[in-house]
């Protein structure tokens, strides 16, 4: 289940090396985890060094895959690591210059 927001009102949050693991961006949390740490993810444009930075719904997610540069707009948090189907109701696919 997703972990709630420490102080403010700004919703549930997940940690983002959880959240690309859940939604199968990641092929491992451990790889999600160096991802992050490495700073080779921006949340919102903004570059991360912790992989216990929170997602939330509407976050921009950029990083890179395979040979290239994904972007992601979260729709919603899993609650767990489940189907690939299911996974990818969880975010929305953006291409560069969108």
């Amino acid at each position: 289940m997703a972990e709630s927001a420490p102080v403010g009102n700004h919703g549930p949050s997940l940690r983002i090396d959880k959240f690309l693991w859940f939604v199968r961006l990641a092929k491992s949390r451990s790889m999600a985890q160096k991802m992050a740490e490495d700073g080779h993810i921006r949340l919102n444009g903004r570059r991360i060094e912790r992989a216990h930075a929170p997602v939330r719904t509407g976050d921009l997610i950029t990083f890179p895959h395979h040979h290239g540069v994904r972007v992601v707009r979260v729709v919603q948090l899993p609650g767990r690591r489940g189907p690939a189907p299911e996974a990818q109701s969880c975010y929305e696919e953006l291409k560069l210059g969108d």
